[in-house]
């Protein structure tokens, strides 16, 4: 069994010391939806909700989140990212709205967090612009789909 490593032998959480770790290149990416009727789809597809552009603030938001993921979880590191991509595209299949993030960075320790913070804030803040007119919206699927670099390697969702 891998041993968790934000746990001290005796159980306690700590925060995992990196610094003998080298620096090197990580990306993650990471997504999620938003499941919502047609009708509130269409509303945000043409740019009518009434709290403003929901693909503009949900994008700001996504970004926002990742640069301050180690502020809300506990025991991630701050991290200088180098880069935050926000997609957010229409579903009609759903119907609703698909997140996808991409977070990189060069440094000591993964952006895993730093991707899915992004799409969970991207996601709440689409659940925020809509409510008004279609409370029963659902975030679904909230996953990391791929993570870059490090020293256990690449990983990539089946």
């Amino acid at each position: 069994m891998t041993k968790l490593t934000h746990l001290t032998a005796t159980g306690d959480a700590h925060m995992v010391d990196v610094s003998a770790k080298a620096d090197t290149k990580r990306i993650a990416r990471a997504r999620g939806r938003v499941v919502m009727a047609p009708e509130t789809l269409a509303l945000a597809v043409a740019g009518q909700a009434k709290k403003g552009d929901v693909f503009g603030v949900a994008r700001i938001a996504a970004i926002m989140a990742a640069k301050k993921t180690s502020d809300l979880i506990p025991l991630c590191h701050p991290l200088p990212l180098s880069s935050v991509s926000v997609d957010i595209v229409a579903d009609e299949s759903l119907p609703g709205l698909r997140v996808a993030v991409e977070a990189g960075v060069t440094g000591k320790t993964g952006v895993e967090m730093e991707a899915l913070t992004a799409v969970s804030v991207a996601c709440l803040t689409i659940y925020d612009m809509l409510k008004a007119v279609d409370r029963a919206m659902r975030i679904e699927g909230v996953e990391l789909v791929e993570k870059q670099g490090g020293k256990s390697g690449d990983w990539r969702r089946d």
